[in-house]
């Protein structure tokens, strides 16, 4: 077993080396995520229009994302327990399908209500997709590659929010709101080449013809409970955050906001995704692989807490940015610890149902991220709210010390 690790630790990461197998389920993990990144961050890119247009308060509009982040946990749990029994593959499918139709849906809405089922229902689909397709490329890739497979998967989130803040504030310029989210339905075409191209893992089918027992979440409610923690805390921050940029870049200065304009605030949210998210995701997995996974994670999580007090302070165009691109870096690239820890620390039978519970569970508890943000930037203004998180930054490295490390973990099938 020793020699085995040792010699899986001395690969190089390269495309061109990886099985046909291997490759696919990357691809479908990550145009799933991007996808995913992109139906959803519409809502909080077009988010000052919807405003307008429905005479919503920021503390309603802070609610709705909430309801969505709820519908999430719920979708998350729910897909998992269905993956760990009829499949990974399937289950992205479905997940999918079911976040493009919803999201479509959401621009044929005319009251309040309408839009919050929309949501709901957008969002249970958003929470499916994350935890069957990190399980699929968890259990594809080998132990010393597995940190920077998922590191590809994970940034195609900020990929996808970029394609999002472009397309939306191309249509903005030209069409009402609800032709942004028309083009949500895109994804559903992404269905068909999933179902037919890419493959059930080997461990997954294995486990699933394995006549030992299957493994106890209870068995796991430690390490499950803690990173739970984590991810709630860092979630909380991120949605916090990152729901009202939009909105706080392009308020004016009357209302606690930056005066940006919708095609300045395009070029940002580019720009803060591929120059700030992206490599935050990728090189994480770098960084996990060699210098361990926890180590990392906490690391990630404290530079995130510091950054943002730096964007929530700063005033001119060109500080906004680099802060906010130093925020977006590190807190955004923990996620990709997130979902490697998760993988090496749960058993195959239960995997997809403990990553659905750990990270979806958190997205739920989060959900009053938004909503929190909102009432404080009504009484204190949006650049003050931040601090919040701040602070649930700092509190999301604290959880992580206590987390197991996980660099050398093989797969467990039972």
């Amino acid at each position: 077993m020793k020699s085995r690790l040792m010699r899986v630790s001395s690969q190089s990461f390269r495309w061109s080396a990886a099985t046909r197998a291997q490759r696919r389920v990357v691809i479908a993990a990550g145009l799933g995520w991007m996808l995913d990144a992109f139906d959803v961050m519409l809502y909080s890119i077009i988010l000052a229009s919807l405003m307008s247009a429905f005479g919503m308060s920021k503390s309603t509009a802070g609610l709705l994302n909430a309801l969505t982040l709820v519908a999430s946990a719920i979708g998350g749990i729910l897909f998992g327990l269905l993956a760990d029994r009829f499949g990974r593959r399937p289950m992205l499918s479905l997940s999918i399908l079911v976040y493009s139709v919803f999201t479509a849906a959401c621009g044929l809405s005319t009251t309040i209500p309408a839009l919050a089922v929309c949501r709901f229902l957008l969002g249970l689909g958003m929470g499916g997709e994350w935890n069957t397709g990190a399980t699929l490329v968890a259990e594809t890739w080998p132990t010393a590659l597995r940190g920077r497979a998922l590191g590809i998967v994970q940034s195609s989130w900020a990929v996808g929010y970029a394609l999002s803040a472009l397309v939306a504030g191309l249509i903005l310029v030209h069409f009402s709101w609800r032709y942004a989210f028309f083009v949500g339905i895109l994804p559903a075409i992404a269905v068909l080449w999933i179902r037919r191209e890419v493959p059930e893992p080997e461990v997954f089918l294995q486990a699933r013809s394995a006549t030992t027992p299957r493994s106890s979440l209870r068995a796991y409610w430690k390490p499950l409970a803690i990173l739970t923690a984590a991810n709630t805390c860092g979630m909380f921050a991120w949605w916090g955050l990152f729901t009202w940029i939009p909105a706080y870049l392009v308020l004016d200065g009357a209302h606690g906001g930056r005066g940006f304009s919708l095609m300045n605030l395009t070029g940002f949210l580019v720009a803060l995704n591929l120059v700030g998210m992206l490599p935050g995701y990728l090189l994480f997995g770098v960084i996990a692989d060699r210098f361990g996974r926890r180590l990392s994670f906490v690391v990630y999580l404290s530079a995130a807490a510091a950054s943002v007090a730096l964007f929530a302070s700063a005033r001119q165009p060109v500080a906004i940015f680099l802060s906010a691109c130093v925020s977006a870096f590190f807190g955004t690239g923990f996620f990709t610890g997130s979902g490697i820890i998760a993988s090496e620390i749960f058993p195959t039978s239960i995997r997809a149902t403990a990553l659905g519970i750990s990270y979806n569970l958190a997205r739920g508890l989060s959900a009053l991220a938004p909503f929190t943000i909102g009432v404080l930037a009504e009484r204190h203004g949006l650049a003050a709210a931040f601090t919040v998180s701040a602070v649930a930054f700092a509190l999301a490295a604290f959880f992580g010390l206590f987390l197991p490390e996980t660099s050398r973990a093989a797969l467990d099938i039972a």
